[in-house]
């Protein structure tokens, strides 16, 4: 899962993810500003240089993120498979799926937001999972998410994706609560959520009370 690549890749998108280039990331963390360019990624022998552990503590620190929101960034493993291993039988184009009311419940999702544990059924997905490795289903229940999501469609959401101001994402908080919203603004401290129900209130969140943001990239209807 760690290679040299995979690791500047994550700290690519954190510096995207603050709407910073990666020296505008590494001057605000207070390094070099030329510590994080592609040149110095490999050294004059052309040996991989790898950013140290300060470097990424520091990173962290100037953009308020947590570990767990850093290790989410790392690009999908090539072959890691879309449906928690030992769960599901081998079906083409079959995903996990959950309810909005057991995702809340602890041991359905991994550090990065993945899907795994027991308790998971599975939903056929349009689109061939092995172009997005680490997608699942959420199953909308009640009315609360009304006009645009109605009780049983379900919603394909993308764990680790880019997330962008306007995107519909589903955010789960570190109390468990799960909901789906439009992503207004995300600083560098706090997420700020715009409700698809006018009557329920926009949200805003500091980034140590989320658990994770994924983007919601398909729903039926």
């Amino acid at each position: 899962m760690l290679s040299h690549d995979t690791i500047w890749s994550a700290i690519d998108t954190l510096a995207q993810r603050h709407q910073l280039t990666p020296s505008g990331l590494a001057r605000r963390a207070g390094l070099d500003p030329t510590s994080f360019n592609k040149s110095k990624r490999l050294g004059p022998d052309g040996r991989l240089r790898w950013p140290s552990t300060e470097s990424i503590a520091k990173v962290l620190e100037a953009t308020g993120a947590t570990i767990d929101q850093f290790m989410s960034y790392l690009p999908a493993v090539p072959g890691r498979s879309s449906v928690p291993e030992g769960n599901f039988p081998p079906q083409n184009g079959s995903i996990p799926l959950l309810g909005f009311a057991q995702a809340g419940a602890g041991g359905f999702f991994d550090d990065g937001g993945f899907p795994a544990g027991q308790g998971w059924d599975v939903v056929e997905f349009p689109v061939d999972p092995s172009r997005k490795a680490g997608v699942y289903a959420l199953e909308v229940q009640g009315e609360s998410m009304m006009p645009l999501y109605r009780d049983g469609d379900v919603l394909i959401v993308e764990p680790g994706a880019q997330v962008r101001r306007g995107d519909r994402v589903v955010l789960k908080t570190k109390e468990g609560e799960v909901m789906a919203k439009v992503l207004a603004r995300q600083s560098a401290r706090t997420v700020e959520l715009l409700s698809l129900n006018p009557e329920h209130p926009n949200r805003s969140f500091d980034l140590s009370e989320v658990e994770w943001i994924a983007r919601i990239i398909w729903a039926s209807q």
